[in-house]
């Protein structure tokens, strides 16, 4: 059995400088003394938030910017990139690869993190069963959702090939079913058929959906129309939305009031998408993110995630959450807490996680900076955290 462990001297996001005592996962007391037998941390005054959660990872590309180039910097040319190079990219590199990521992304203070897992016709079930490896592995250390994210045509007779992968997959143990229904010939057939093997399998989906800045691929309102029509029991999300964000106003909010009604959790990941979207528009670019205030404004739970890590769809990023709320709020122009919350709470929702804090009966998934507000962490990304997941320090 562990020993509860007591956090003395640590700044909360109110700016109380307090104590915790965290015991079978959870926070038991706050401002009370250490009891005999308790691990004590000195925060030394650091800022004791709740843990980070990576909403959208793609661990089976992370760190392959050198592998597999992208020279036209656009989504499509990333999607053929992957494709023409699957030779080079092996099963048990896909694990090595993955679990730096997924180790990276929990030393930087995530307790969580749902990435997708590449299933093509050409890939198979390689990125599944890495993915999945990685999962059970590193169970201790973080909880990973893996997601098939089933490749296209998925619908009509034509796609029956990658439907009997992605029943596949499912018999092996993925945590939900996803796929690109804008990249279909029918957005909303694709929709009707992932939310119907989610169903029959009784797991979560999120979709990739409307990647992209034409308005006219616009399957968003048909899955909200859908979820709420057939009642659809499990977790829905749908990740970048981008094209809700070019959408007049008064349909933003009459899809987003959809959206709010279905439960649907909305994912933005303005890294991926500000280095791949809008490259064809030098005049006026766009910021290539979803109508985030729309989408506020209607109760809908708005996460955001980093999506891709050095790979052909975005050749930088550090495995951070910080970074990722630093661009929502320079160009979500989310608040500070709006921002960490985008990238802590709204994710632990969206995966059905019960929430993290620093209140009595909160889950003990917390993080330790050397910073003094929510808005400097966010803006320094401070090296020197320490990670708690259910009340036990994984990091250092």
């Amino acid at each position: 059995m562990v020993s509860p462990l007591f956090i003395d001297h640590a700044l909360l996001a109110d700016g109380r400088t307090t104590s915790l005592r965290l015991a079978d996962g959870r926070v038991h007391s706050v401002a009370m003394p250490a009891q005999p037998g308790d691990r004590v941390l000195d925060a030394r005054g650091g800022l004791l938030l709740p843990a980070m959660a990576e909403a959208h990872a793609h661990l089976d590309k992370a760190f392959l910017s050198e592998t597999v180039p992208n020279p036209t910097g656009d989504l499509m040319g990333a999607i053929l990139a992957m494709e023409a190079h699957r030779d080079r990219i092996t099963q048990a590199d896909t694990e090595v690869r993955a679990e730096r990521a997924a180790r990276l992304i929990a030393a930087n203070g995530a307790t969580a993190i749902r990435t997708h897992a590449d299933l093509t016709t050409t890939n198979g079930l390689m990125s599944v069963h890495a993915l999945l490896a990685v999962r059970d592995r590193l169970r201790e250390l973080v909880t990973i959702e893996v997601f098939a994210l089933c490749g296209w045509p998925s619908i009509g007779s034509a796609g029956a090939d990658q439907r009997a992968l992605l029943r596949e997959a499912i018999a092996m143990g993925i945590d939900g079913v996803g796929g690109c229904p804008h990249l279909e010939g029918d957005p909303a057939e694709a929709n009707e058929l992932f939310l119907a093997m989610a169903a029959e399998a009784g797991l979560p989906v999120d979709l990739h959906t409307d990647e992209t800045l034409v308005p006219e691929r616009f399957a968003l309102e048909d899955l909200a129309d859908r979820v709420l029509a057939s009642g659809f029991p499990h977790r829905v999300a749908a990740s970048h939305c981008i094209s809700l964000g070019v959408q007049l106003s008064s349909v933003q909010h009459r899809v987003a009031e959809k959206v709010a009604a279905a439960g649907i959790s909305v994912i933005a990941l303005p890294s991926s998408n500000l280095f791949l979207q809008g490259r064809d528009q030098q005049q006026a670019m766009p910021r290539a993110l979803t109508a985030l205030r729309a989408l506020r404004d209607t109760g809908v739970n708005v996460a955001a995630g980093a999506d891709n890590l050095q790979d052909p769809f975005n050749p930088v990023g550090r495995g951070d959450c910080l970074e990722t709320a630093s661009l929502m709020v320079t160009a979500g122009h989310q608040l500070p807490e709006q921002a960490y919350h985008a990238v802590s709470d709204a994710v632990r929702t969206l995966m059905g996680l019960h929430a993290a804090g620093t209140e009595v009966g909160a889950v003990a998934d917390l993080v330790l900076l050397p910073a003094s507000s929510v808005r400097e962490a966010i803006a320094f990304a401070p090296p020197g955290r320490t990670v708690i997941r259910a009340g036990s320090v994984v990091h250092p």
